[in-house]
């Protein structure tokens, strides 16, 4: 099932989030080896990221990413205790979010 671990780190006055997530992220492009169909493909479109409700980051993805992607990035801002969340939605509809809160 799709997952997606997050952290979430304050320094000065940036905060780094750092996201793993558990995703195929199939191109289209690629053969079954039992049977030599092509295996549809399944990617993550895009992904959102929200401090305190707001979009800091948004970054829209095709086939080209590699299966259970990894996405730092830094923003101005936070303190420790404030809510992050990432959410992401693919091209089949699917989609997954996690929260956590700055260190």
């Amino acid at each position: 099932m799709p997952d997606i671990k997050i952290r979430a780190k304050l320094s000065g006055d940036e905060t780094t989030v750092k996201c793993l997530m558990s995703h195929p992220m199939e191109t289209g492009l690629r053969k079954d080896s039992k049977t030599g169909e092509l295996v549809p493909a399944h990617f993550i479109q895009e992904v959102v990221g929200k401090y305190k409700d707001q979009v800091v980051m948004t970054a829209s993805w095709s086939g080209g990413v590699s299966k259970n992607p990894y996405l730092s990035f830094k923003f101005k801002g936070g303190a420790v205790g404030d809510p992050i969340e990432i959410a992401w939605t693919d091209n089949k509809g699917e989609s997954s979010s996690a929260s956590d809160t700055i260190s």
